[in-house]
């Protein structure tokens, strides 16, 4: 938290322990006139029964009379808010390697999940559309902000098959976004290149166009999987996935399984359609700190006891 007056808060702060030590005052006062008029022995079982609720109405006081004071100080917050405008394809691998099941219950349910995820993350209004790949490229779902039907098209994902066209993927997806506004492609594959388009030179002509590409790799190279069905091995193009996501600003993690694969999406979800911005907190410390004064007040009414 920082403050756009700092010069206040220490104004704000000396109005504080100003008002402690006239409530103090007040009330030590108002004990001495209780002994003079009152039986002794009476008065200071009275008080003594009543120390708990006098120091949780104190308490209360303070702590409205603070929130006051910071308020007066401009108190700044980061807070975490939906960007405008946002639009995000997810392109998802439905290539035979992702029948594998080093990630539970397998590549392909793993990677339908993680997306969910995503999808759950997206505050009202964001539009994502959805692309799988295998030996070609496929428009699941075109870009929408009704994300109840993004989510049933999750449901529609092909069952892995074919080779790997990433580069495809990208060139699709790129379509599919528009000219205006933050725009973005997340792109998960657990293999190699190996049909279409070259991906290096489709994701160069997407952050030509101010697209961001955030990739991410399932499993890992040398792990002994194989595709199911053949003999070649469930390899991911690591070098690839990095250069795609370094020529179009965006990131490359690595998912080792389905646990790191689905993290993987909701920090995606935060850095693409959620941002970062400077919120002013001095309405809400002034609304809280008045309102509990208000409330100590009337509590102190009530008792009997004029705070």
């Amino acid at each position: 938290m920082t403050f756009a007056h700092p010069e206040r808060l220490l104004l704000a702060l000396a109005g504080v322990v100003a008002f402690v030590l006239a409530y103090r005052l007040l009330e030590r006062r108002n004990a001495r006139q209780a002994l003079t008029y009152s039986n002794l022995a009476f008065a200071n079982e009275a008080l003594a029964a009543r120390r708990w609720p006098a120091a949780l109405l104190s308490g209360s006081l303070f702590a409205g009379v603070l929130l006051l004071a910071l308020a007066f100080a401009g108190p700044r917050f980061i807070a975490r808010v939906p960007m405008k405008n946002v639009t995000v394809m997810l392109c998802i691998d439905t290539s035979g390697s992702m029948r594998a099941t080093d990630l539970l219950p397998s590549r392909a349910r793993a990677a339908r999940a993680a997306a969910l995820e995503f999808v759950d993350q997206a505050p009202p209004g964001t539009r994502i559309g959805i692309v799988t790949f295998a030996s070609g490229a496929v428009l699941v779902q075109p870009p929408a902000d009704d994300l109840d039907a993004v989510r049933a098209a999750l449901d529609r994902l092909p069952s892995p098959d074919g080779a790997t066209a990433i580069g495809d993927a990208i060139a699709l997806a790129t379509q599919q976004l528009p000219r205006r506004g933050t725009r973005a492609i997340v792109l998960m594959t657990d293999g190699v290149n190996n049909r279409g388009v070259d991906p290096v030179a489709a994701a160069r002509n997407a952050a030509s166009a101010g697209i961001a590409i955030h990739t991410v790799g399932v499993g890992t190279s040398g792990s002994g999987q194989l595709i199911p069905g053949t003999n070649e091995p469930a390899d991911i193009d690591e070098e690839t996935l990095r250069a795609i996501a370094s020529l179009a600003r965006g990131t490359y993690t690595s998912a080792q399984d389905a646990g790191a694969l689905s993290a993987a999406f909701r920090r995606l979800a935060a850095v693409t359609v959620w941002e970062p911005r400077r919120v002013n907190g001095s309405a809400v410390f002034a609304a809280a700190g008045g309102t509990i004064v208000i409330l100590a007040f009337l509590a102190g009414f009530a008792a009997g006891k004029f705070p």
